[in-house]
């Protein structure tokens, strides 16, 4: 029996904080939560309360990772304009059945896939 009920932080390997830190802020719109400067860590809310990410500054070696956030289902067509508008290549949105979900696919600047995943009610 599992007591989880979601994920409430994730931590995201990046080699630059502060290009990182303008792509998570200004195109995804998360909110600052702290910042651990001597460790070049940046802890963004995702969903205000809901849930962080970590930006976490590492210039070694690490695979691209997925990294996937909830939206409304009203919201998706939105969030791919806007996302359009601002100069990111985005894929979608796909429908998945088995979900039932749409989804909009896209990278950060550091590689990372990352996707925007609005369950759907009625499919």
């Amino acid at each position: 029996m599992s007591l989880i009920r979601g994920v409430y932080e994730v931590a995201i390997k990046v080699r630059d904080l502060e290009t990182a830190e303008a792509f998570y802020r200004n195109i995804l719109g998360l909110e600052e939560g702290l910042r651990d400067e001597p460790r070049r860590w940046l802890f963004l809310r995702a969903g205000g309360d809901a849930g962080m990410i970590v930006l976490q500054e590492d210039n070694g070696q690490w695979p691209a990772q997925h990294f996937a956030f909830t939206v409304g289902e009203e919201d998706i067509d939105r969030a791919a304009a806007a996302l359009r508008e601002k100069g990111v290549d985005v894929q979608g949105p796909f429908f998945h059945e088995w979900m039932p979900a749409k989804s909009l696919y896209f990278a950060d600047p550091d590689g990372h896939d990352l996707e925007l995943c609005a369950p759907v009610r009625n499919a």
